[in-house]
């Protein structure tokens, strides 16, 4: 379900939780979390409405950038940026 779009300095993990429901949007996202790099960027894309809220209550608890929540129907995309290391 997680899939690494490029190999470059910042990368763009897509998570793909699409007719998934609790708690399979959590875990995918966790597991691209603990894939990423800081600058990476993780795009979730799923419908499962008590993911949309549960999937930025815990990018905000684990210290992350939630970019963006974006819906089209009842399919929602996340978008959430690691943190730079300083």
């Amino acid at each position: 379900m997680v899939k690494n779009m490029s190999r470059e300095k910042s990368r763009v993990l897509k998570v793909d939780v699409l007719g998934e429901t609790c708690p399979v949007p959590l875990v995918e996202t966790r597991k691209a979390v603990r894939r990423a790099d800081s600058g990476d960027t993780i795009i979730v894309k799923g419908n499962h409405p008590n993911s949309k809220k549960e999937i930025p209550m815990a990018v905000e608890s684990l210290g992350l950038e939630l970019v963006s929540i974006d819906e089209e129907g009842s399919n929602w995309t996340i978008t959430i940026k690691i943190p730079e290391e300083k």
